[in-house]
């Protein structure tokens, strides 16, 4: 909760630092990486920098938390939990410490002051710095419980696994099977979760990037789908490339134990497990769980592709809702044939779905199919709390806000 002193300074302020964020922003990343090359090279995403990405998620992230700071308290106020749980979990995979908090602290406030100017006063400064460790410090908090429950030291939660076995799920997509080099069993992690993996590229830089367990867990190993992503708008896919490439049985990679706060929700409720793209990773994981555990629970599972072609593990998604005893399986595609007779043409339409009361809902694919489906079930009277999403790369979502 912000002091009283500092919440009017920051309502007064948060027009004009909105307003210029992104400027911020950029400025922050160049002085954080003149500061420090080697985390550009082995820690943040390439890519996302070099086509924006990261700046407006970080923008985004700090103006959506400032504002739900000066709402709290409000009926209805937005909470940051949810928000700053997928940060957490993220940053956990990519073992952040609290050190590297006060390294951004340093280049973001010089950022700000060169950007603001005459405009950043003692007052300005003091109320903003509230805020900056508000949220860090509950990150912080959040990542150490992270560590914790992952059985590992601050930022230790990397080891070496062996790629065993990969198979072609479409043209572009790849699965790859990994156990670990030391003979120890994989770790439990809970359907739905991600892991972090790092490879080295020919340039030197260790670049990492996170891929869902696409198995249920307890099988004795891991499993990860690769699509590969190639560049239209923005640069290929530096380490999806590299693992559809060299992701070969005997390759070794650096992998994070598994993090991530999309998971099967508990209990025996009704489900509505919505995926789009690559996005059907998670609900793999989901649903073979369900299956394996014998589970009775009422499901609704929804995927949108491009082509039944595109539809990576199609038949293996396919035969896991018919191994569950009260699941149902709704495909759209923008393009079919002659073998999917049961496909719909085009974009999603919830309103062929029946969404029972009580209903919890898992999204993930691209951020606008996640946008568009939320808001028809928002409209459909699904509350916001049951809607769970998960988000690969920078959080756009907060960015568009």
């Amino acid at each position: 909760m912000l002091s009283q002193q500092s919440a009017p300074v920051v309502r007064a302020t948060l027009p004009a630092v909105g307003a210029a964020i992104e400027d911020i922003t950029d400025l922050f990343y160049r002085r954080l990486f003149e500061a420090h090359p080697e985390l550009l090279r082995d820690l943040f995403n390439r890519g996302n920098q070099a086509n924006g990405q990261q700046r407006q998620a970080l923008a985004g992230s700090i103006a959506a938390f400032a504002g739900m700071l000066l709402r709290e308290g409000e009926p209805g106020a937005p909470r940051p939990d949810a928000m700053l749980g997928r940060i957490a979990h993220k940053h956990a995979s990519l073992g952040i410490s609290s050190a590297q908090y006060k390294v951004v602290h340093h280049h973001l406030f010089g950022a700000i002051a060169e950007t603001l100017g005459d405009a950043v006063t003692p007052e300005v400064a003091a109320a903003w710095d509230e805020v900056y460790w508000l949220m860090a410090n509950t990150l912080i908090d959040a990542e150490a419980r992270l560590y914790g429950q992952a059985g590992a030291a601050e930022g230790g939660v990397r080891h070496r696994m062996e790629i065993t076995e990969r198979r072609r799920e479409t043209p572009d997509a790849v699965s790859l099977v990994l156990r670990r080099t030391d003979g120890r069993p994989t770790g439990p992690f809970r359907p739905g979760q991600y892991v972090s993996v790092q490879v080295e590229l020919p340039d030197g830089a260790r670049q990492i990037r996170q891929y869902s367990l696409s198995a249920a867990p307890g099988r004795g190993h891991w499993r990860i789908t690769v699509k590969r992503v190639r560049g239209a708008a923005q640069p290929d896919g530096e380490v999806s490339s590299w693992l559809y490439e060299h992701g070969h049985p005997g390759a070794v990679l650096t992998v994070s134990a598994p993090f991530g706060d999309l998971v099967l929700p508990d209990g025996d409720g009704p489900l509505l497990l919505v995926s789009a793209g690559i996005g059907v990773t998670p609900v793999l994981s989901m649903l073979d769980h369900l299956a394996v555990t014998g589970s009775a629970r009422p499901v609704t599972v929804i995927h949108a592709d491009r082509s039944p072609a595109d539809h990576a593990h199609r038949e293996e998604q396919r035969n896991l809702v018919q191994a569950l005893p009260d699941a149902r399986l709704h495909l759209w595609y923008e393009r079919v044939d002659d073998g999917t007779p049961d496909a719909s043409t085009g974009l999603v339409d919830l309103a062929a779905v029946d969404l029972p009361a009580g209903v919890r809902v898992c999204l993930c694919g691209p951020l606008p199919f996640m946008r568009a489906v939320r808001g028809d079930l928002l409209r459909r009277g699904v509350p916001m709390d049951a809607i769970h999403y998960e988000v690969f790369g920078p959080d756009m979502w907060l960015g568009q806000s």
